[in-house]
Order: structure tokens, then C-alpha cells, then sequence
């Protein structure tokens, strides 16, 4: 009896240990990664605008490949409407491009429904190096109410280690293409 109630304390002590460093924890992130490709500014840029081949690259779409996708709209356009329901890792959502700088930038909205309710933003932007070599700049920024603030530091990590991976495999994909 008394290791269940050691045991029940620590947890209550673990859990309010966390509720209180989420008080102080900042409450949202903007991480931003980028990469160098050999391919021309617009053939990466018609590429990325295309949110379907995120099915190819981006590492959040590709953990569910039995995923349902429900698409509205012209893809590569304003207002286009990728949207998602698979297992418990991709979770349920849709992503909206919102505003379109042809050949420099894409923003776009993501809306999360599952594992929990969230809004982000996601920035794809290219900017010439040479003649035949794109810099590519990925950001995505959100917030997070408290208590699942707390995470953020864990949630910045991954994000970034997945942007990265997604980054490498598009540029497997656009250097072929070249």
C-alpha cells in the first residue's frame, strides 16, 4: 500500500512540477530551416507550389500511406485546400495556400483537427544563388495554449529534425529532375 501511494504522489509531484514550468514556458515556436539545390529558382519553385507533392518529400505526409486526402480548389493556386485523415501519426487536418508570390513564396495555413486542435504557418520561400542553384527556406510558426506549451522545446526539435529530412529528400527529388 505504501508504494502505491509513493508511486501516486511522485506522479501528482511530476505532473504539477510540469503545470508550473508551462506557466513560465514560452507559449509558441518559429523554426525555420533551409537548403541548397541544384535545380533553377522556378523549376523549385513550381515544384513546391504544388502542395500534392508533399506526398513525395514531406516527411509529416508520408507516415500514414494508407492516409485519405480530400483536395478543393486548383492545386499551385490560391485558396487550394489539401486535406488530411490517417492514423494516429499524421492525425487529421488541412493546409490552405494563402498567399502566393509567384516564383519567391508560398504561405500557407495549416489547420490541425487531430491529435489536437492547432492552427500553424508555413513559409516556403526561394531566392537565387546562381543561375542553376536555389536556396530554399522553410519556416513554420505557431502557438500552443497552456498546458501543452510545456512540450514546446520537444515539439521544436522534432520539427526541425523532420523539416530537415523533408528538405534532403526535395532535394534527392529536384536535383534528378535537372
Amino acid at each position: 500500500m505504501n508504494i502505491i501511494i509513493t508511486v501516486l504522489l511522485l506522479l501528482a509531484g511530476l505532473t504539477a512540477l510540469f503545470l508550473f514550468i508551462a506557466l513560465f514556458t514560452k507559449k509558441g515556436y518559429d523554426i525555420q530551416r533551409e537548403i541548397s539545390i541544384d535545380a533553377p529558382r522556378q523549376q523549385v519553385f513550381n515544384y513546391l507550389k504544388q502542395l500534392k507533392n508533399q506526398d513525395n518529400f514531406n516527411k509529416w505526409v508520408m507516415v500514414d500511406p494508407e492516409m485519405k486526402r480530400e483536395f478543393k480548389g486548383t492545386d499551385g493556386t490560391v485558396g487550394f485546400i489539401y486535406g488530411w485523415n490517417g492514423n494516429k501519426k499524421a492525425g487529421e487536418g488541412e493546409q490552405e495556400i494563402k498567399t502566393l508570390e509567384e516564383g519567391k513564396k508560398i504561405e500557407t495555413e495549416i489547420r490541425f483537427i487531430r491529435p489536437f486542435p492547432a492552427i500553424a504557418y508555413a513559409t516556403m520561400t526561394t531566392e537565387d544563388i546562381s543561375g542553376n542553384q536555389t536556396k530554399v527556406i522553410w519556416r513554420n510558426a505557431s502557438t500552443m495554449k497552456y498546458p501543452l506549451n510545456g512540450m514546446i522545446t520537444m515539439i521544436e526539435k522534432m520539427l526541425a529534425k523532420d523539416m530537415d529530412t523533408s528538405l534532403g529528400t526535395l532535394k534527392n527529388i529536384l536535383e534528378k529532375q535537372s
